[in-house]
């Protein structure tokens, strides 16, 4: 085993698999996910391949055929009126099923125990998959599956962000707005959703946790789904959102807010929420956040952006 910038890494001759934790932001490479890729790849005429890719993501479980292989013809069932049909060299996928295949690491590695040749067959690799010693395959995918498993937890991409300057109470949840300036330049105003969680506000140990947060910058404008949790990052396309802030107000007012906090994990402070009493502060609110928009207009041209660089609690 060997762990690098490309990934942890496994090899049981010809083959070597490959376990790397992934972010994807909504908009920018895919939809909003992260995880881990267990690849299964080989030397294919001087050249490390992937011959099989198994996306073990919150959202995309799915395994690939022949990831990179541009010859692969894909059949599909004469029913659907189609014997065959290219794939652009992106490799044929299926999805996995998350209710009758439940953990998907675990469902990979015992895929790969048991069905490993046949798919290596499949992805267009026969030569490779004649050279595979299952026993030594299956010797080693414990440890795969272990390194997958933590990486899965270890490596996932969390932020927290402070609470913000100006506080507004909404019942089970309040508002934090703060004007956000990172070091390269990018930033605007933000809106952070907090809730407390894990106790009672009288107990010691109750956690104020940020659910929600919705960045309004300049240039890469986004959004959170639970920063602190599956941390689902969605960039705007602002060709149609033109100005985030009033897009986030939309969504308040149209009381979308509890859907959102469900989106991001929190289902029982979201069954918690009272829209009346949020739909009650979103005046002020909405005032004072469009009097620090103009603020950072006034000092920087660009609206909530302040003169100097804020910091950013990054999670340990």
């Amino acid at each position: 085993m060997s762990q690098t910038m490309q990934g942890t890494r496994f090899t049981v001759d010809p083959l070597t698999f490959i376990v790397r934790h992934q972010l994807w932001d909504g908009n920018i490479q895919d939809h909003a996910d992260q995880g881990v890729t267990i690849d299964v790849a080989a030397d294919v005429d001087n050249r490390e391949t992937a011959l099989l890719r198994f996306n073990c993501f919150d959202i995309e479980r799915s395994y690939i055929y022949g990831p990179e292989n541009t010859a692969l013809k894909i059949a599909a069932p004469a029913m659907l009126g189609e014997m065959e049909r290219t794939n652009n060299g992106a490799g044929q996928l299926f999805r996995m099923d998350p209710v009758t295949d439940g953990n998907p690491i675990g469902w990979t590695c015992r895929t790969l125990s048991a069905k490993l040749p046949k798919m290596l067959a499949k992805a267009g690799y026969e030569q490779v998959a004649a050279k595979t010693d299952m026993a030594a395959v299956q010797k080693i995918l414990p440890e795969v599956e272990a390194t997958a498993r933590k990486i899965h937890g270890s490596m996932r991409n969390t932020v927290k962000h402070n609470r913000g300057t100006d506080i507004f109470e909404a019942g089970n949840v309040r508002f934090g707005l703060e004007m956000r300036r990172l070091p390269i330049g990018d930033g605007g105003l933000a809106i952070h959703v907090l809730g407390d969680i894990g106790g009672s506000t009288r107990k010691t140990y109750v956690e104020e946790t940020e659910l929600l947060a919705f960045d309004c910058f300049w240039d890469g404008a986004h959004y959170h789904y639970g920063p602190r949790n599956k941390n689902h990052r969605i960039y705007w396309d602002m060709t149609l959102v033109e100005e985030p802030l009033d897009w986030v107000f939309e969504q308040l007012e149209n009381r979308k807010l509890a859907a959102m906090l469900d989106r991001a994990g929190y289902p029982g402070v979201a069954a918690d929420v009272d829209l009346d009493t949020v739909a009650a502060v979103l005046p002020a609110m909405k005032k004072r956040a469009y009097e620090m928009w103009n603020e950072g207009i006034r000092l920087t041209g660009h609206g909530g952006l302040p003169e100097k660089p804020t910091p950013n609690l990054v999670a340990d």
